[in-house]
């Protein structure tokens, strides 16, 4: 199954939603006037696109609708697609891995899928040929760090882990010893999420940062945010208080495949500037996929 199907399958209840919405407004006006706008725009803040980036989407169509001098309903709707394709087009969306090694630092609270997508990144790695190192970072909740072990497991990658309650940044300068030792491609570290304790994290992460950037200068290195799509709006205000204490560079979004407000994307990548590189649509490896804009649009529509 291609990237369009399988994107498609996974977003059927936020489809389902949006057809019966936005399937309405396309179908029910003959005519492009401000009832027609209204409408629209009330049906992508229902899709959780938020009110800001639905206002701004619906602007941008008006503005594109007039100086094109588009007539038809049809029209508007293609015209939508390129300006939410465009909303989502921020930056690179595939991770920067081009040195040896590359870091990919995950963060996010707990409970969004953060140990499950780094298993699975690590499966995509080690099937295209890497040697993959994941160092269990999160060390204040037991499971952590044994569930990680399991994901290890079924990728082929390899882990650095210490007991519960270790320092994480002894954990990491552990992690990045034993990848230069054993040559690795890829290191992944897992992190603890306690967004609560924003003074606490902001810390510990700074630690993290700092002694990756002592021990391992020249490596590329990727910030990536993992928010759960079935939180909305809620997703949206964690992305950007971790945008403010982190420096994230990229964002996976997981469990789309279970919510009806996939809209989500489009909103944090527009608030947020930074490029979403993940989608999570299911729960087999395989379903944590890359993201591409038009395929995303397209199946969305």
């Amino acid at each position: 199954m291609g990237f369009f199907e399988k994107i498609k399958q996974g977003l059927t209840k936020t489809r389902d939603a949006l057809s019966d919405t936005l399937g309405s407004v396309f179908s029910g006006f003959s005519e492009i006037d401000d009832d027609f706008y209204d409408e629209l725009e009330e049906s992508l803040i229902l899709a959780d696109l938020g009110v800001d980036t639905s206002v701004k989407a619906v602007d941008r169509l008006r503005k594109s609708v007039r100086e094109n001098h588009l007539k038809t309903t049809e029209e508007a709707k293609e015209a939508l697609k390129d300006i939410l394709v465009d909303m989502l087009n921020v930056g690179d969306t595939e991770l920067n891995l081009s040195t040896h090694p590359s870091v990919i630092l995950v963060i996010g609270v707990n409970g969004v899928g953060k140990t499950t997508t780094i298993g699975k990144i690590a499966k995509q790695q080690v099937d295209q040929g890497k040697k993959v190192l994941l160092v269990a970072g999160d060390t204040f909740r037991a499971a952590a760090a044994d569930q990680l072990e399991i994901w290890a497991g079924r990728s082929g990658a390899s882990i650095v882990r210490q007991h519960e309650g270790a320092d994480p940044a002894a954990v990491v300068f552990d992690g990045i010893q034993s990848a230069k030792a054993k040559d690795m491609d890829v290191i992944i570290i897992d992190t603890a999420g306690r967004l609560h304790n924003k003074a606490n994290l902001m810390n510990e992460l700074n630690k993290i940062s700092r002694i990756v950037e002592r021990e391992l200068p020249e490596a590329s290195k990727e910030v990536l945010l993992v928010l759960d799509g079935t939180t909305g709006q809620n997703g949206l205000i964690q992305a950007k208080q971790f945008k403010e204490i982190a420096g994230v560079t990229a964002m996976a979004l997981t469990k789309l495949d279970g919510t009806a407000k996939g809209g989500i994307v489009i909103a944090v990548a527009d608030a947020l500037q930074i490029p979403v590189k993940f989608i999570g649509v299911g729960e087999q490896a395989d379903d944590l996929m890359p993201f591409e804009a038009r395929g995303f649009v397209e199946a969305l529509l």
